[in-house]
């Protein structure tokens, strides 16, 4: 286990929310108690931190903030739940790194429970849930009647020593867990569902973010299970903020899309990512690394090992030809450097094609290495500017990578 990096640990007082006026009926809007609450925690500054304490009931609530040494505690039977009036939903900045809305130009909606420049915080309980109730923004999306980018369930930017543990998110209206320029971030024992057709909601995405532990958790989605991101384009390459040291391991999960991505989003850089023991069924791509030209930036040093895939479009794809762009000022010739994938340990049932890899033409993806892939088959492997090494790979794969020995 990562998990080391931000340990588990208690708090010196408990208050709960009920002392500052909430009401758990489902009914009644409690914003204002949870920021009365996270108010004191943050006035009050006691040694040893607060835990706040939802107890069971059905705590309705718009956006809030947390903030540094400080616990949200959600009892077994406790849902903390989006409010659907999004007429008063909060517009905040855009991303430095994205230039933008990642759906809309302009501001974004500001996700349900945020965090900026904060630290030593946790969000953990006996299984309660934090539901976003994201059918309404779903709705606005396919009726294209969003103004701006819609929420996320939880956002932590410019944060670090942040841990996530022990909690059910559902129908997050957009990415549902978003550390951004964070450090010291672990997330395990979470469950994460939300309908397959609910547009763009990802599990987890860490996002120009170092040392990530990712560990334990079962994820069934609309989008990526787990997308590890950099920055956008033009955006992305002048924040310069790269995503390394990411571990993930022991997910299992479904999605029409992919089970662990990397993309396509990678304008500032990603490396130093470990995936390992990881459980699919019912996917679109098993593994996805995507980029593409305009990007800049690179993908290097990715390593992933033991993956169970069953019933799945494709196994993996790496593809240098993904993701649109923010806007008509990206670079055409900020093409990205893409080196050292290893994919090792793969099975697959039920598997319609095996694979492609696709990168860059005249900047080829270099040292793509396959060892015990099986991912039967009929339908061969396709390769187009790509090198590297395949061993023990089922069907037989492309000619570009060499078939080894050792």
């Amino acid at each position: 286990t990562c998990s080391g990096i931000v340990p588990m640990k208690g708090r010196a007082e408990a208050i709960s929310i009920t002392d500052f006026g909430g009401v758990g009926d489902g009914r009644t809007l409690n914003t204002w108690a949870f920021h009365k609450a996270i108010y004191r925690i943050q006035h009050l500054r006691r040694r040893g931190g607060t835990l706040l304490y939802v107890p069971p009931g059905v705590w309705l609530t718009g956006s809030f903030n947390l903030t540094s040494h400080m616990t949200l505690y959600l009892a077994r039977g406790a849902v903390i739940k989006a409010t659907q009036d999004t007429s008063n939903w909060r517009l905040i900045d855009p991303l430095p790194s994205y230039g933008r809305g990642r759906e809309l130009p302009g501001g974004r909606y500001i996700s349900l429970i945020h965090g900026d420049g904060v630290h030593d915080v946790i969000i953990t309980g006996e299984y309660g849930t934090i539901d976003g109730q994201g059918d309404v923004w779903w709705n606005m999306w396919r009726q294209r009647s969003l103004r701006f980018t819609r929420p996320g369930l939880v956002e932590f930017m410019n944060s670090r020593d942040i841990l996530i543990s022990n909690v059910i998110f559902r129908n997050s209206p957009f990415w549902n867990i978003h550390p951004v320029y964070c450090s010291n971030v672990v997330i395990r024992y979470v469950t994460i569902l939300a309908p397959s057709d609910s547009p763009n909601t990802d599990g987890i995405d860490p996002d120009s973010s170092s040392n990530v532990c990712i560990e334990d958790s079962y994820i069934s989605t609309g989008d990526d299970l787990v997308a590890v991101k950099s920055g956008w384009d033009e955006y992305g390459m002048a924040f310069r903020r790269p995503s390394y040291g990411i571990t993930i391991r022991r997910i299992t999960g479904s999605s029409p899309f992919a089970g662990i991505a990397v993309g396509s989003e990678t304008s500032g850089g990603i490396e130093n990512v470990l995936v390992e023991n990881i459980n699919l069924s019912n996917m679109g791509i098993g593994i996805h690394i995507k980029t593409n030209v305009g990007r800049g930036g690179y993908i290097k040093n990715i390593t992933i090992s033991d993956v169970n895939m069953n019933t799945t479009r494709k196994g993996l794809r790496i593809a240098g030809n993904v993701g649109d762009h923010p806007d008509d000022n990206y670079n055409p010739n900020a093409v990205p450097f893409v080196d050292g994938i290893t994919i090792k340990n793969v099975w697959g049932v039920n598997v319609l094609q095996p694979g492609t890899i696709q990168g860059i033409k005249g900047s080829p993806f270099t040292r793509v290495c396959l060892s015990n892939v099986k991912l039967w088959g009929e339908v061969p492997w396709k390769c187009t500017d790509v090198s590297g090494a395949a061993l023990e790979v089922q069907p037989w794969p492309c000619s570009e990578l060499t078939t080894t020995t050792g």
